[in-house]
């Protein structure tokens, strides 16, 4: 983005929803990147996600081409504490950690150092996979491996993880990447990889060993020399096993599934158990500066464009709208295709999606997990902050409500 003059814009709070551009420059040529965002059902999205059930939550839209396009809206409380919900605060972001880790399996790709179209288990510690299993890393990038999801075995039910399972094998546990690999490969191949998609986070698990293998450093190292220094986020880290996030943060609950007993306060948790696959902490500001320097004409200098090009060819899940490419979830709005992924991870829902050109960025953010409403209305602002249009009018909700008419599809497989 050369040559592109970039400003910083004012913040100007009006009726309690806050208009602003991200801390990030913002580029003020070149046309409008698609429809305004609509910050009345934006906001209206955001009121559902805190009547499901989540204490907070907010969405932050960056337009590059427009300043004035540029929203930021706030809802609830950060904390039970009573602190009200800001845009400018850290969270866990989940398996939007997937997105840093295939950009460092590609990296590694364009340096000639993995052949992505050869079986991953040659790039990784030897004994790590069977000598018969031959999923390539391509398919482990696209989730069509066969690998088990190793998070199945900690977690008392299938989906997400009631409160007891997460005190007793979560919270406090810290796992090695090599001992969730080998809860996974107890269960065999699911199926011939390629045949078909099936999301597993011991897929990205077995990626972080691959960099770490490969590189002779630790995945933390690499991401941060690789993606953070040169991007300049500096409020995204990696810090398995440490429980604590560092600064200003975001408290994450976990929904107990017995509704009539309070709120957990998940927030300090070592994030070994998904490791590589989603224990990153960030913020919108930084996820919006990497996914629009990841999807932008140079891809900021991270990716080629042919590897841009391999990460968001997308091939179909069995959500109907949501197909998966290199690391990259597409979604099919109703003005556009949107690139990026969503998280939940113990008190935390993140949906990060960007333009294809990476010109409009959206991140919204809930502080509660294990709630399906929270999810669904959550992943509900994506239409209004790319779009324009309105969200369906969603049914009053109670403490744990079935989803309103999706006017996104929520993906079967952003567990975490």
């Amino acid at each position: 983005m050369a040559g592109t003059k970039f400003t910083r814009t004012a913040t100007v709070t009006v009726t309690g929803v806050v208009f602003a551009a991200l801390g990030a420059t913002t580029a003020v040529a070149g046309p409008a990147s698609g429809p305004k965002a609509d910050p009345a059902p934006v906001r209206a999205a955001l009121d559902r996600t805190v009547a499901a059930g989540a204490p907070g939550a907010f969405a932050v839209v960056h337009d590059r081409d427009d300043a004035s396009r540029d929203l930021r809206v706030a809802v609830g409380k950060s904390n039970l504490g009573g602190t009200p919900m800001k845009t400018d605060r850290r969270f866990r972001v989940g398996s939007n950690s997937k997105m840093f880790t295939s950009v460092l399996v590609l990296r590694l790709a364009e340096q000639g150092r993995i052949d992505l179209d050869e079986p991953l288990r040659d790039y990784l510690p030897a004994g790590t996979l069977p000598a018969d299993w031959e999923m390539t890393g391509r398919q482990v990038l696209q989730h069509r491996s066969g690998v088990f999801d190793h998070t199945n075995d900690l977690l008392e039910q299938p989906g997400e993880e009631t409160t007891s399972a997460f005190e007793k094998r979560i919270r406090n546990t810290v796992y090695q990447p090599a001992d969730l690999v080998a809860l996974s490969v107890k269960h065999g191949k699911q199926f011939t990889p390629g045949e078909r998609y099936s999301y597993s986070n011991t897929n990205f698990v077995l990626l972080g060993m691959a960099v770490e293998h490969i590189t002779g450093t630790s995945y933390a190292e690499n991401l941060r020399t690789q993606i953070i220094k040169p991007l300049k986020l500096r409020k995204t880290s990696y810090v398995v096993p440490s429980k604590k996030i560092a600064g200003a943060h975001v408290t994450g609950y976990l929904t107990n599934d017995d509704r009539t007993k309070p709120l957990l306060d998940s927030t300090e948790q070592n994030g070994s158990w998904v490791g590589s696959a989603g224990a990153v902490i960030s913020s919108a500001a930084d996820l919006d500066t990497f996914l629009s320097a990841l999807l932008a004409g140079d891809s900021g200098g991270l990716l080629s464009d042919e590897s841009v090009g391999q990460m968001t060819t997308v091939l179909p899940t069995p959500t109907a709208k949501v197909s998966y490419g290199l690391g990259l979830r597409e979604i099919t709005l109703s003005c556009a295709k949107v690139y990026g992924h969503g998280g939940i991870v113990q008190g935390y829902q993140t949906q990060s999606f960007a333009t294809r050109d990476g010109r409009r960025t959206v991140v919204a953010v809930a502080n509660a997990s294990n709630n399906s409403g929270v999810t669904q209305a959550l992943t509900n602002t994506l239409e209004p902050a790319f779009c324009g249009t309105k969200p369906p009018a969603a049914a009053k909700f109670e403490r744990s409500p079935a989803p309103a008419p999706a006017s996104v599809p929520v993906a079967d497989d952003t567990r975490f």
